[in-house]
């Protein structure tokens, strides 16, 4: 007697297959809520101007733009004076001012009360401030502001004070030649506070190379909130490089949270000077490990490669010289295979690389040694999976053959298909 497959149980439970629908798309929103979201902070552009920030003034006069007017005069000759300028009349300070920044105001019927920023002119300030001539910058280095809280670290999962804090920073006039991230899409992702504790040169190669980087700076936020509404004791710690290295660290207090920004604009620049110290002392130098473009092979190893690149060549050779090629008397035409041709001099081309990785150690030997291969211009990990197959893109200055032989003599067991190589040791 047979028995057919009933489908009545889930008909009858239809509860069943909504539930399933609903979980399906709440992952989906789980997914994109880790790169979605209005979480970016554009950093300023930068300016080689002099900027004087927390200027505190307080005039009145009959009106409040008056008093405002008054207030702007007043601020720009306070900060002249603080960045050590000559005495000047106040029609020539006014004429080297080039913005007013409102950090915060406060504007009655006859009164104003504000902390102001003043922008001066570089070029019209330098030559009364003996300023010296260009300063040799820094190698591009990227910038992780790491804020841990009420035991928790963050960096860019979410908007904070101390991303704002170094967005906001104007680093036109400093030699540290800062790379700062906005902080949104699949930036919260990629640099995260785990990753401040790697160590793998090839993770870290891959992050720097993301945002045109060189090396990292992490200056890392400390708060600890006495209690609600009260003062925030923030210890700063500069660390530097793949190793995480203490440069400096220093302590400073917010009498209210509503002097925690202040205070971290005031962090900021003493992180500045901690770098720019480190500069001059020679401690940012870059990082040789950091560099893991192509190395030179021994000269006795180069000719064993080539020769066994002519091998090769000439079994290639002999093989399309045998292959009979289709001709009109012979009946149906043959469409013959593509030819694997390299792309045009000067130029190269895109390849997928699937790379079996047993292993962490097995990953980073294999990045490691795809990117060192000969004619690698770059490389990216499309997707990593320790314990099974991870897939890598490679930019190849040629056929995609040729990309397989190369990473043959890099000691690789190659399976080539018609547009991705798997490659295992």
């Amino acid at each position: 007697m047979s028995h057919a497959l009933s489908l009545q149980p889930a008909l009858r439970r239809p509860g069943l297959i909504l539930a399933g629908f609903v979980s399906a798309c709440a992952l989906g929103a789980v997914v994109w809520a880790q790169v979605g979201g209005d979480r970016g902070i554009a950093a300023v552009a930068a300016s080689s101007d002099i900027e004087v920030s927390g200027i505190e003034v307080d005039e009145t006069a009959k009106t409040g733009s008056e008093a405002r007017e008054k207030a702007w005069d007043v601020a720009a000759k306070l900060a002249w004076k603080k960045i050590g300028g000559p005495s000047l009349p106040d029609s020539q300070i006014s004429g080297m001012v080039s913005a007013i920044v409102i950090e915060s105001e406060r504007l009655g019927p006859r009164r104003y009360i504000a902390t102001l920023g003043v922008v001066f002119d570089r070029s019209r300030a330098a030559p009364f401030l003996g300023e010296a001539g260009e300063v040799a910058r820094s190698a591009p280095l990227l910038v992780v502001p790491v804020t841990v809280s009420a035991g928790t670290e963050m960096v860019f999962e979410q908007r904070n004070p101390w991303q704002q804090a170094w967005a906001e920073f104007q680093a036109g006039t400093s030699p540290i030649n800062y790379v700062r991230p906005m902080g949104a899409g699949g930036d919260s992702l990629l640099v995260t506070y785990g990753q401040t504790g790697r160590r793998s040169r090839v993770w870290w190669r891959n992050v720097l190379d993301h945002f045109g980087a060189s090396d990292v700076l992490i200056p890392i936020a400390r708060l600890r909130y006495t209690y609600p509404g009260g003062p925030i004791e923030g210890t700063f710690t500069a660390r530097y490089g793949p190793d995480n290295v203490v440069l400096d660290s220093f302590t400073l207090q917010a009498e209210s949270p509503q002097k925690l920004p202040a205070m971290l604009s005031q962090a900021v620049v003493r992180f500045d000077g901690i770098f720019r110290q480190a500069l001059a002392d020679g401690k940012l130098k870059p990082d040789a490990t950091l560099n893991l473009g192509s190395p030179e092979l021994d000269p006795a190893i180069q000719r064993l490669v080539e020769l066994g690149r002519a091998l090769i060549e000439r079994e290639r050779a002999a093989r399309e010289g045998s292959t009979e090629r289709p001709t009109a008397e012979s009946g149906n035409a043959i469409t013959a295979a593509p030819v694997n041709t390299p792309p045009p001099d000067g130029s190269v081309a895109l390849y997928t690389v699937q790379v079996a990785t047993p292993d962490a150690a097995a990953f980073d030997g294999a990045i490691a040694a795809v990117r060192g291969t000969p004619g690698v211009r770059a490389t990216g990990v499309r997707s990593t999976a320790i314990g099974g197959t991870s897939v890598m893109t490679v930019s190849y200055a040629g056929s995609i053959t040729q990309l397989a032989e190369a990473l043959q003599a890099r000691g690789f067991t190659v399976r080539q298909g018609s547009t991705a190589l798997s490659i295992s040791r």
